[in-house]
């Protein structure tokens, strides 16, 4: 008898299926739109990976294109930037990785530890904030606060007799500047998803420790910070999931084509951006619009393969 059980909580038959289902109808039918967006904007587009393997023809579409296997990956061993721009990428996101999270804990229990509800509130609005603003308007105020003529930085620092140095014509400068603009974008995000880890713990725990005779560090070393342990981990790992994912937005707009800071700036996905733009300018009006199109779907999937493809056909008339 314990067995038939055991086998049919395996094995459970459709009734009992349908039985689940129409109990959590409700939950289900909220899913629905959540379901229906990744589908339509993450599943659908996949098969255009495709075009990462042919040499494609405006005229014969993505399949009707001729297989050309890894040749469209060429010029990305060619170019000579593989290594910088690997290097780059994995050590930008390390930093947004490790800063961050590093960051995000300290404020959570800075907040878990502040007694008034009003203040808590207010700094929790005023910390996610800066998540919600475009990377566009984030360029523009970075631009205005270090720009060499009229940058507020730049004022303040000569009207107290100093010299700011040309933030935009030094490479060596934008590592830090992007880092504590991530980090001032990313940083009330992840303190709230941490509070909330915090907020949610048996506070009898916390109390037993208090009345034998914990301090404050000693909670948060032996209680708060084993709590948070779990949820570290699994955003660690689907921050690690996407190390080689770029922020374009916030590259692209902070830096834009100033090549004098591409040493340092210069990510996968932005140079992938500006070979193709620069290719497809080269083409004829007569595709150029299609090839700025499709271009601009799938830049991101192919890596250099569009690229390539298009700068062997700028070097030949339009037929």
């Amino acid at each position: 008898m314990t067995n038939q059980i055991a086998a049919a909580a395996r094995h459970p038959s459709r009734a009992q299926i349908g039985r689940v289902l129409w109990q959590n109808k409700t939950l289900i039918l909220m899913c629905l739109p959540a379901i229906a967006f990744f589908f339509v904007f993450c599943y659908m587009p996949m098969p255009g990976m495709y075009i990462a393997f042919v040499k494609y023809n405006y005229r014969q579409g993505i399949f009707g294109s001729p297989f050309v296997g890894l040749k469209n990956f060429t010029f990305l061993f060619t170019s000579g930037q593989l290594s910088l721009l690997l290097r780059n990428t994995v050590l930008y996101n390390l930093a947004f990785i490790i800063i961050g999270n590093v960051l995000q804990v300290f404020f959570a229990i800075l907040l878990n530890e502040v007694r008034c509800r009003v203040f808590k509130k207010t700094t929790q609005s005023l910390m996610f904030l800066p998540y919600f603003i475009s990377d566009v308007l984030v360029s523009l105020l970075v631009y205005n606060l270090l720009n060499y003529d009229f940058g507020f930085i730049s004022n303040l620092v000569r009207s107290m007799g100093g010299e700011m140095p040309k933030i935009y014509q030094n490479a060596s400068a934008w590592p830090l500047v992007i880092i504590l603009v991530n980090i001032w974008k990313g940083t009330g995000y992840g303190t709230v998803v941490y509070f909330a880890a915090i907020t949610s713990m048996d506070t009898s725990m916390l109390e037993a420790a208090q009345i034998d005779g914990a301090n404050g560090f000693q909670k948060i070393r032996y209680i708060i910070l084993p709590t948070l342990k779990p949820t570290v981990i699994v955003l660690f790992l689907f921050a690690i999931g996407g190390i080689l994912k770029g922020n374009f937005g916030l590259f692209y707009n902070l830096v834009g084509n100033n090549s004098v800071l591409f040493s340092t700036t210069d990510i996968i996905e932005t140079y992938v951006y500006r070979s193709m733009m620069n290719s497809f300018t080269k083409i004829p009006s007569q595709g150029k619009l299609c090839a700025s199109g499709r271009g601009y779907v799938f830049y991101r999937v192919p890596f250099f393969c569009m690229a390539s493809s298009a700068r062997q056909r700028a070097m030949r008339p339009w037929p």
